[in-house]
């Protein structure tokens, strides 16, 4: 019979097989052995999750055996040891008597104005001026030392 339509037949698709010269890629290797991994992983993750405690079906379990407890207490005790009392303050009191004579004498007047610096009253310390009523003692004034004068500002015994 004639062909109504007076058509060709469509030819049917081939693939093309790859050259033979070229090497197969690497990854159509990974094609196979990546799932077959991934088999072998899940198989072994379903086997290792069975029952751990199960090994037989005919195993009764074990009856529970009692354990010691352990338990720690501590206890701190302390001693409440009384405050020793002060002793009494004894204090030792030392009364000095210090005599003072000044001699005064008549200058001269030589017209220089001067004074010659010529002094005859004298304390140790400033506890001596204090117990003869001078302190404190100013520059120039009579009994004045620089012994006396700790921060040497001019003023002897101020504190």
């Amino acid at each position: 019979m004639a062909n109504p339509y007076n058509t060709q037949p469509t030819p049917q698709w081939q693939p093309t097989p790859p050259p033979a010269s070229r090497p197969a890629p690497k990854w159509a290797r990974k094609r196979y052995v990546l799932p077959a991994l991934a088999l072998a992983l899940f198989l072994g993750v379903g086997i290792g999750a069975g029952d751990q405690d199960k090994t037989t079906n005919d195993a009764k379990p074990a009856a529970a055996k009692p354990r010691p407890t352990v338990t720690v207490t501590a206890t701190a005790t302390t001693t409440a040891t009384p405050e020793p009392r002060p002793a009494a303050t004894v204090t030792a009191t030392k009364t000095v008597k210090v005599t003072r004579t000044v001699t005064a004498q008549a200058e001269a007047n030589t017209g220089s104005g001067s004074d010659s610096g010529s002094d005859s009253t004298y304390y140790a310390n400033c506890s001596e001026a204090r117990a003869a009523g001078a302190a404190p003692i100013h520059r120039g004034e009579p009994g004045y030392a620089s012994h006396l004068d700790r921060d040497n500002d001019g003023v002897a015994c101020d504190s």
